[in-house]
């Protein structure tokens, strides 16, 4: 099988234009870690896409993507040599959609969601929407606007609140607000924002498998996070943190009724309070937490998604333990 890698930033959606180290960090992370899924399997022939400032990777072809390039064009062309193409890219600005959607449209296999699962997981109040239709208990969010705050009377009295875009990448461009001079600085800024409670609790996430409205748990991470200038920064996660999965068994299945057009890796970002475990958004692709599943469980996850092409993946860990992976980045998708 021919299997094309197009990480986003380290793959040459930046090629115009200054590299950010913080993306592209974390970027290399998830990519090294796939390739070396990928890699351990037979009969694969990897290729992967790389930014012209990129170094070559051992093991794998490498196309490289100058400044010259519109990347969406290379992309477009390659995807029709491969049999399989893996994209890995953030939600924002339609990224991941489109690609997806590119794959989708040349008769490839896709093994990641669909663009139309994308749409709704990669948008926040979307994700909340559908998830409060079932019933599932996932963080109050409406989405900011002129009007909002006069509506809000909470907001004057107390309490502090995040405000976040509408479809971001983990902590990139969010704030924490707690009176009206802060509503009003973000109210001013361009694009789509949504607002919700800043919640007390811990802040986990799950890693999981996901296909046609069935969902399997591989692992629940914690995560640690900074508190700089109003904003959280991902400072580690710690992957396989707690290694009973029972109690988030259900709430996987629920999500993967509520959205079955879920498939292949996602990752769900948790907060969880004494009284309730709250879903915060939907990750409908690799995450940070992923780099560390093979080390922590010895499950290859890549191999486990190609399963899902014929059947059921094999869960099967061949070892228990949790394992930290480093990210002190500016901005991460975790």
């Amino acid at each position: 099988m021919k299997i094309l890698v197009f990480e986003y930033i380290t793959g040459g959606g930046f090629n115009k234009q200054e590299l950010p180290d913080s993306l592209a960090g974390e970027g290399r992370l998830m990519l090294n870690a796939l390739l070396d899924n990928l890699m351990r399997l037979n009969s694969l022939e990897v290729t992967v896409m790389l930014d012209w400032r990129i170094g070559a990777l051992a093991g794998v072809n490498n196309v490289v993507i100058g400044a010259e390039h519109d990347v969406a064009e290379e992309f477009a062309r390659l995807v029709r040599q491969f049999d399989l193409v893996w994209p890995i890219a953030p939600e924002f600005d339609g990224i991941l959609q489109n690609l997806c959607q590119t794959v989708e449209l040349s008769g490839k296999l896709l093994p990641t969601s669909p663009a139309t699962a994308v749409a709704i997981a990669g948008n926040k109040f979307k994700t909340y929407e559908l998830l409060n239709q079932y019933q599932i208990a996932a963080v109050p969010t409406r989405i900011l606007d002129d009007t909002y705050f006069s509506s809000f009377d909470r907001l004057r009295t107390g309490g502090e609140w995040m405000v976040k875009p509408v479809d971001g990448a983990g902590c990139e461009d969010s704030y924490v607000i707690s009176n009206q001079q802060d509503f009003e600085q973000m109210a001013a800024r361009k694009g789509s924002y949504v607002i919700q409670p800043h919640l007390q609790g811990a802040k986990t996430s799950l890693s999981c498998l996901f296909k046609q409205g069935r969902g399997w748990p591989i692992c629940a991470n914690s995560q640690r996070f900074e508190f700089i200038g109003r904003q959280y920064h991902l400072a580690e996660v710690v992957v396989n943190h707690h290694p009973d999965l029972g109690p988030y068994r259900q709430l996987i299945d629920k999500i993967a009724l509520a959205l079955p057009e879920l498939w292949g890796y996602a990752g769900i970002d948790l907060i969880e309070t004494p009284t309730q475990t709250w879903v915060l958004e939907i990750n409908p692709r690799l995450t940070t937490s992923f780099v560390g599943i093979y080390e922590a469980l010895g499950i290859n996850v890549a191999e486990a998604v190609l399963q899902l092409l014929h059947g059921e993946p094999a869960l099967k860990p061949v070892c228990n333990h949790p394992v930290t992976i480093q990210t002190k980045q500016e901005a991460h998708a975790s």
